[in-house]
C-alpha cells in the first residue's frame, strides 16, 4: 500500500493506483494525509472543504465522506475500514506500514545533505535525485486550498527547490558545472528573486571560463532585485561577485581535476 501526495493524489496497491473521483473526497484524503497520525479536527476539514460559509449539514457530510473513504481504503489494501481512526474531536488516519510519497522525499533528502557535508558527492546527488523524482507535478493541483493544504503546498514547493538547489550543489563539486547552466538559467526565469540561483550560475559560468558571463548575471541580479524589492544582493552574492572579479583561487578548489 502507497500514499502519494507529491503531485495529482493516487493511492496504490502494488498492482494498480487507485484515484478518488469526487473532489470532496480527494480533499479529504489529502488533509488527513498530510496530518496523518495526527489528530484532523472537524472544525479543521469543513473549514478545508468549505471555506468560511459552510452548509448547514456540513457535518452529516463529512461524515459520508469519511465512511467512503473509509470503504475506498480498504478496497486499495488499507486494513479493512480501519485506516481513519475517530476521535472524540476529529478523525485520524494511520499509515502503519503503507508507504508514502512525502516521507520518502524528506529521508532521501536528510540522506543526501548528509553525505553533502561529508564530501561524498556522487552519493549526495543520486539521493537528491532520487528525491526529485518523487514529485510528480504541482503538489494538490486542482485541489481547493484551505489553510491546512496551502501551508503543504508551500512547504512542498519550497522543499523541491531547496533539493534542486542542493543537487545543483553536487554536480558543482563533482566539476559537472557545465550540465547546471541551462536549468539554472530556466529556474532563474521562474524564480527571479531566488539569489541562491544566481550564486550557482555565477559559479558555474566561472567555471566553465565565462567569467564576463558571471559577471552579467550579477549585474542581472542587482537589476531585478532593485527593482523588485529595492535591495541589494545578499552578502554572498556580494562577495561572489569580488571573487570573480579579482579571479580568487578559491573558486577553483572544487573544481573537477
Amino acid at each position: 500500500m502507497r500514499y502519494e501526495l507529491l503531485g495529482p493524489l493516487r493511492v496504490s496497491d502494488g498492482r494498480e493506483s487507485h484515484f478518488l473521483s469526487a473532489p470532496k473526497m480527494e480533499t479529504t484524503l489529502a488533509i488527513l494525509l498530510v496530518r496523518a497520525e495526527w489528530v484532523t479536527t472537524k472544525e479543521q476539514l469543513i473549514t478545508e472543504l468549505w471555506g468560511e460559509s459552510p452548509p448547514q449539514r456540513a457535518s452529516a457530510a463529512l461524515h459520508v465522506y469519511i465512511s467512503q473513504l473509509r470503504k475506498f481504503l480498504a478496497a486499495a489494501g488499507h486494513g479493512d475500514g480501519e485506516a481513519i481512526v475517530t476521535r472524540s474531536s476529529g478523525y485520524v488516519l494511520r499509515l502503519r506500514d503503507a508507504e508514502y510519497d512525502v516521507a520518502d522525499f524528506q529521508r532521501a533528502v536528510g540522506h543526501g545533505r548528509l553525505f553533502l557535508q561529508a564530501g561524498r558527492y556522487e552519493e549526495a546527488l543520486a539521493q537528491f535525485e532520487e528525491a526529485l523524482r518523487l514529485v510528480r507535478g504541482p503538489v494538490l493541483d486542482q485541489l481547493p486550498e484551505g489553510p491546512v493544504l496551502a501551508a503543504f503546498a508551500a512547504w512542498a514547493e519550497e522543499e523541491r527547490l531547496d533539493c534542486l538547489e542542493l543537487s545543483i550543489e553536487a554536480r558543482t563539486a563533482l566539476g559537472r558545472h557545465r550540465e547546471v547552466i541551462g536549468p539554472l538559467n530556466g529556474l532563474i526565469t521562474q524564480h527571479p528573486l531566488r539569489e541562491s540561483f544566481y550564486r550557482q550560475l555565477m559559479l558555474a559560468l566561472y567555471r566553465s571560463e565565462r567569467q564576463a558571463d558571471a559577471l552579467q548575471v550579477y549585474r542581472t541580479a542587482q537589476q531585478v532585485l532593485q527593482a523588485e524589492l529595492g535591495v541589494q544582493p545578499c552578502p554572498a552574492l556580494r562577495r561572489l561577485h569580488h571573487a570573480i572579479l579579482t579571479s580568487d583561487a578559491l573558486l577553483d578548489l572544487r573544481a573537477a581535476s
